[in-house]
């Protein structure tokens, strides 16, 4: 089993990653500002900025593997491109795997553009995407590290009513893909078993996927 951080664990996507690698029995890590309210049994719980150096180490030491899944929003925002390059530069002296959850509007659409620069991209979103973009620019570009940025389904979050679990998914590249009635989807518990299938199976190295149905 592996030493997994997880940095943002109270949001969506850190929360169901957290879950499906507690129900495997990796030992856990979780990060947030805020303490979780379903924490996993037994995983040990920071509470802090990892904007700040030493809530930043103390959740990095150890570590196996460190999953990014930082929202972009509220004090992080703007921010969340600089914490990566930070974990990245840590990581890459300990040979912890890292793993960034990133945005759809990373991905590229059938013209070979990145989605969240073209007009389709709702324009409300796109600050938070460009910074997630900017974070995989900045964190594969460094050398040393042993970096997997995923992208889920366009329609992924909270806000999607359908939170059950298929058992189920698809892993692209950075292209974006579709279901056959045209949809972009994937569950919060679904993307944590793809996420967690990953880690453990370490199929994707240095390596822009995509996750969905």
């Amino acid at each position: 089993m592996a030493k997994i951080t997880v940095l943002g664990a109270t949001g969506f996507a850190g929360g169901w990653i957290a879950k499906e690698a507690a129900s495997r029995g990796h030992e856990l890590t979780l990060v947030s500002r805020s303490t979780p309210s379903e924490a996993p049994e037994g995983a040990r719980v920071i509470r802090g900025s990892v904007l700040d150096g030493d809530v930043l180490a103390q959740a990095l030491d150890g570590a196996e593997v460190v999953v990014g899944a930082l929202s972009p929003r509220g004090d992080m925002e703007g921010k969340v491109a600089d914490a990566y390059a930070d974990v990245a530069t840590r990581v890459a002296e300990t040979g912890a795997r890292f793993l960034i959850v990133g945005g759809f509007g990373s991905l590229k659409d059938a013209d070979g553009e990145r989605i969240v620069n073209t007009d389709a991209f709702a324009p409300e979103y796109k600050p938070e995407a460009l910074e997630l973009f900017s974070a995989y620019e900045r964190v594969s570009a460094m050398d040393g590290v042993d970096w997997t940025y995923i992208s889920p389904a366009g329609t992924f979050g909270s806000f999607v009513p359908d939170q059950s679990r298929r058992g189920e998914y698809r892993t692209g590249g950075e292209d974006a893909f579709f279901d056959a009635d045209g949809g972009s989807v994937i569950s919060g518990p679904d993307f944590a078993l793809a996420v967690v299938d990953e880690i453990e199976a370490g199929a994707h190295r240095r390596e822009h996927i995509s996750f969905a149905y």
